[in-house]
């Protein structure tokens, strides 16, 4: 993983967390490449733990790890840097995927919260002024109770976020293409197109993966139709929408954006985005920071710990 203190991050410095759950030779430093030194350790090795940034393995990276059994990634998914070659000798996968969506979901939903209170408004109109707002006058519509908040994708973390709202007095739209009105309405959401969503929620945060058929989801026409003073949010991927036609939605003022997510990833340090009064732009801080990262580790040590035990993962990835 990189940096290599990403370790201590996880399971602290003594490696605590995996000690006392019966992992009997923990290495003492993280790996940053594979090289001679890794592959000494991969000799030896029964589990292999990977986090952010480590290199993709290869073939010959898993000749050298002959006793490997599994592979525990502390981060989405590993499937990605692992060979097809794990699939042919059952080496077993597992993520921390579940662990990471938790602070996705609680800044997600603290964000919808602070949309519909109209927060970047007041606190931008609070420093024009310098003086007394009046909130009844000035921000009438702000506020959480009957809003309107539409979810595009029932992932993982648009599942989490849409049982956080509802505990609050929000109207929930959902867009996706998967869930049928069965599960919508176990979801307790109202299942609509792409077109009505945008054109309808005074919130709209995306949640859907990014792929081939999800790239440019949200087209120039979707921000076009999104009502004046909504909000749009995306702390899922930039790909997912056209992000030219956002910049241009945005320069007139009549939309806000809460974005921590952008394409590229980081953007060049002239692009408009750093500048517009409307936008809240974040350096993609929803996921695991700070302390939240020992909740990765505390999963990855939980799912060591089933396999030192013979039970099964459980949350396995499946090789390709």
């Amino acid at each position: 993983m990189r940096p290599v203190d990403l370790a201590d991050h996880l399971f602290g410095r003594d490696r605590a967390s995996l000690r006392a759950i019966g992992a009997q030779d923990v290495a003492g430093r993280a790996l940053e490449q594979i090289d001679d030194e890794a592959r000494e350790a991969l000799a030896q090795t029964d589990v292999l733990i990977m986090g952010w940034g480590a290199p993709r393995l290869t073939d010959d990276d898993l000749a050298a790890a002959p006793h490997l059994r599994a592979i525990l990634y502390a981060g989405g998914q590993v499937s990605g840097l692992v060979p097809t070659s794990a699939h042919r000798r059952g080496i077993l996968l597992s993520n921390a995927g579940h662990a990471n969506a938790i602070p996705v979901a609680e800044f997600t939903t603290a964000l919808i919260v602070l949309a519909n209170k109209q927060a970047l408004r007041s606190a931008r109109l609070y420093h024009e002024r310098r003086s007394m707002i009046h909130r009844e006058v000035d921000f009438p519509h702000a506020g959480n109770r009957s809003k309107s908040v539409g979810i595009v994708g029932a992932s993982r973390i648009g599942r989490m976020v849409i049982e956080r709202l509802s505990r609050l007095d929000v109207d929930i739209a959902l867009y996706d293409p998967f869930v049928g009105q069965a599960e919508a309405h176990a979801l307790g959401v109202r299942p609509v197109g792409l077109d009505v969503l945008m054109a309808t929620s005074d919130v709209v945060s995306v949640h859907a993966p990014l792929n081939h058929d999800t790239v440019g989801l949200i087209t120039r026409a979707h921000l076009r139709a999104m009502r004046d003073g909504a909000t749009f949010i995306n702390t899922a991927r930039g790909g997912l929408v056209d992000q030219e036609a956002l910049v241009d939605e945005l320069r007139t003022g009549r939309i806000d954006a809460m974005l921590d997510v952008t394409t590229p990833e980081v953007l060049p340090p002239a692009h408009e985005l750093y500048d517009l009064p409307n936008v809240l732009l974040t350096p993609h801080m929803a996921g695991s920071t700070g302390p939240e990262l020992a909740r990765l580790g505390d999963h990855v040590a939980a799912e060591f710990e089933r396999l030192a035990r013979g039970l099964p993962l459980l949350f396995p990835e499946k090789t390709r």
